[in-house]
């Protein structure tokens, strides 16, 4: 039984714990209130991850450290770098394998399909951020200071799942009501599902075959907005929906009242163009498989229950 500790008990960091406790391994998940689910094989402490002397307390003799913990999206420039810079001095400390929950940013604007092999080139602050987590971490890896790996997802699906899509439509479409959405609502885009993150996290966590590189996750499915959309209505028995798409005028003045979908704007360029992610590698080398949209959107749908 190894010990496993996580930071972050959010959207994917309790579904990663839940994963690793019911495998029989002991798990310390470390967020502000010492949150998350309750197992007896999950101690849920409150500490704050950007103190790299406390989380190299909590983290001595475990097999890896886990970071799923993320500053609010307005405050990524000003917070990311010292929470990744702790995780990272405890990785080198601790010698726990030091596995990053990452996405897409990092790659800027690609035409075809994100695969893991291309170099970072970010076009926006926040992919600057993403891009330099891993470059830092990466580095330490390479020059033998720790061990280092990235599961990197696109747009996340899912119960529970901090997306823009979640946010701004399931509750109207399942209401009855019209629902808007920022860029070209007919764009194919991957979409990738809470558990099936989850899964891909623990797996790679436990492979020593893992390190030194990233691994993107199995996607549930390439799909526009559009037709997402009306998928989760067709399950759900509501109304067509009446889907109308979000322009950059649109965004900054509800950005004024906002401050998240403010932030939306520099990523405009992702919400316009396909959005495409390569899981073949990951898939092979783990045997991992997605999770069938239709079990993502009918779990949605719980989630956010059509009103009578």
């Amino acid at each position: 039984m190894s010990l496993h500790v996580i930071a972050g008990a959010g959207g994917t960091g309790s579904p990663t714990a839940l994963l690793l406790a019911d495998a029989g391994e002991r798990v310390r998940l470390i967020s502000r209130r010492g949150g998350g689910p309750e197992h007896p094989l999950i101690e849920r402490i409150a500490a704050d991850a950007t103190d790299a002397d406390r989380l190299t307390e909590l983290t001595r003799g475990a097999a890896t450290l886990i970071n799923t913990a993320m500053p609010p999206y307005d405050r990524w420039p000003a917070e990311f770098p010292a929470l990744a810079a702790a995780l990272l001095t405890t990785a080198e400390r601790t010698g726990a394998g030091y596995v990053m929950m990452g996405n897409t940013y990092g790659y800027g604007r690609v035409d075809g399909h994100f695969t893991e092999d291309l170099p970072m080139a970010p076009v926006a602050v926040k992919g600057q951020v993403r891009a330099q987590m891993w470059l830092d971490a990466l580095a330490s890896h390479e020059a033998g200071r720790a061990r280092v790996t990235e599961v990197r997802a696109s747009a996340f699906l899912g119960a529970g799942a901090g997306s823009l899509y979640n946010w701004l439509v399931p509750a109207p479409v399942l209401a009855g009501q019209p629902a808007a959405f920022p860029g070209d609502l007919d764009a194919p885009k991957t979409w990738s599902y809470l558990g099936d993150v989850a899964r891909t996290l623990t797996t790679v966590a436990r492979d020593d075959r893992s390190w030194g590189r990233a691994w993107h996750v199995p996607s549930t499915a390439t799909i526009s907005v559009r037709d997402l959309t009306g998928r989760l209505a067709e399950l759900a028995g509501v109304p067509t929906p009446r889907l109308t798409s979000m322009s950059v005028e649109d965004l900054t003045e509800a950005g004024r009242r906002n401050p998240i979908i403010a932030e939306v704007v520099e990523m405009m360029y992702s919400l316009v163009n396909p959005d495409l992610l390569d899981s073949a590698v990951t898939e092979q080398m783990f045997g991992l498989v997605a999770t069938p949209l239709d079990d993502v959107l009918r779990e949605t749908v719980q989630a956010f229950p059509p009103t009578p």
